[in-house]
């Protein structure tokens, strides 16, 4: 968990720094379209491979490796920009390599994390997870203020290639139980294809695997523009667009250790679908929002709301996926976010260029409450079918 922290704090601080540098050098969204579509489309490849490696390969190296191929990634961006080099190509360019690395590894970190725990004790994990992951959207944004202040943006890349290298120092020391060596001789294609197989014949799988496309490419974008939205539509700089990741993140980690006990007590699907409701309004309220604060205020809304969203998807496919296929299943459906996301976020980019960020994120607030009215109406069993998986241990929120 410490580990994954520090890697989330450095992150932050790397992504917020970056983006105020597109916005601030381009004046053009399109750019952070850009950076969106080089981080998020390596998935398509790493992914896959990095399910099929996970479930075969010991998950904590695996995690050094691609933690150390970040941290030169990180390494160089801080360099180009330190030397006065950096170009928005170049960081385009590094941000594929960082992407692939992060991708191929996101399915070792989440079944690693019920690798360390006992059974009873994987729920806790789960929201602790998800809080430090969001604290870390808190943290982040208000070093990259003070790195900024102090520095330049170089200074927030060199953090992140700490953080990389901090990572790949604590996992030497992390330890699970052994798992049986595979027999078998590897096959990423059919083993990934067995895998897609299993998750579509699962509706608790196939279900969130597709919602999330859906949220991807028609909510997900406002991440990417936040720099524009403060920069050039709230006239607010680079504190404006600290302050706004920051806010995003106190609404998340907010929801991280709340809605746990609200599904506990009601239901992890009514908590599911009333978070993806909340965020359609939650979209509307920030593309109307006046001023710095009132958009400030609706983003610790969105924040909420977003990672509800994400959380109760991300439960249901670890509910109903089968321990042999877990990693598989898990890379898929960060693949169908992976695909989407950065589909998503150049249209939008590129919209918010011709007709302003406020516009584009209202019509896509239009857009998702219009897909959910036509889910209620056309397919009221979707969000049922999600409902108690058959696997062995029981979640309620992951991230």
């Amino acid at each position: 968990m410490t580990s994954s922290f520090v890697s989330s704090v450095g992150t932050w601080m790397q992504s917020v720094a970056l983006g105020i540098y597109l916005t601030e050098t381009t004046r053009n969204p399109v750019w952070l379209g850009l950076l969106t579509v080089s981080a998020w489309t390596p998935a398509l490849i790493g992914s896959p491979i990095g399910g099929v490696v996970a479930d075969r390969w010991s998950r904590q190296r695996w995690i050094q490796l691609n933690n150390f191929v970040m941290a030169c990634t990180a390494s160089a961006l801080a360099v180009a920009a330190l030397t006065h080099h950096l170009t928005p190509e170049l960081a385009c360019y590094l941000a594929v390599g960082e992407g692939l690395c992060s991708s191929a590894s996101w399915a070792a970190w989440q079944s690693l994390l019920r690798d360390l725990v006992d059974a009873d004790e994987v729920l806790a994990a789960v929201s602790l997870s998800s809080a430090q992951f969001n604290l870390g959207r808190i943290i982040g944004p208000v070093l990259a203020s003070v790195a900024l202040v102090l520095g330049s943006v170089g200074l927030c890349f060199l953090m992140n290639a700490a953080s990389f290298i901090f990572v790949l120092i604590v996992f030497s020391f992390v330890r699970s139980a052994p798992r049986p060596a595979p027999t078998t001789r590897v096959r990423f294609f059919a083993e990934t294809l067995a895998g897609a197989r299993k998750a579509w014949s699962l509706k608790g799988c196939r279900n969130p695997i597709i919602a999330i496309a859906a949220v991807a490419i028609v909510a997900s974008p406002f991440i990417t523009l936040v720099p524009a939205m403060a920069i050039i539509a709230l006239h607010s700089g680079k504190i404006g667009t600290t302050w706004l990741v920051t806010a995003q993140g106190v609404g998340a980690v907010c929801a991280a250790l709340t809605l746990p006990i609200v599904a506990k007590r009601t239901s992890r699907i009514l908590v599911l679908r009333g978070s993806i409701t909340a965020l359609a309004g939650s979209l509307v309220l920030y593309a109307l929002a006046p001023s710095l604060v009132f958009s400030m205020v609706a983003m610790v809304l969105l924040g909420g709301s977003y990672m509800g969203a994400l959380a109760g998807l991300n439960t249901s496919v670890q509910m109903h996926a089968p321990l042999a296929e877990r990693s598989r299943i898990l890379s898929l459906y960060t693949l169908s976010l992976s695909m989407f996301y950065p589909l998503g976020a150049f249209i939008q980019a590129d919209l918010a260029r011709s007709f302003g960020v406020r516009d584009v994120t209202f019509v896509s607030a239009i857009v998702l409450a219009v897909a959910l009215v036509a889910m209620k109406i056309f397919k009221p069993e979707f969000w049922r079918q999600m409902g108690t998986g058959t696997v062995e241990t029981p979640l309620l929120l992951a991230d």
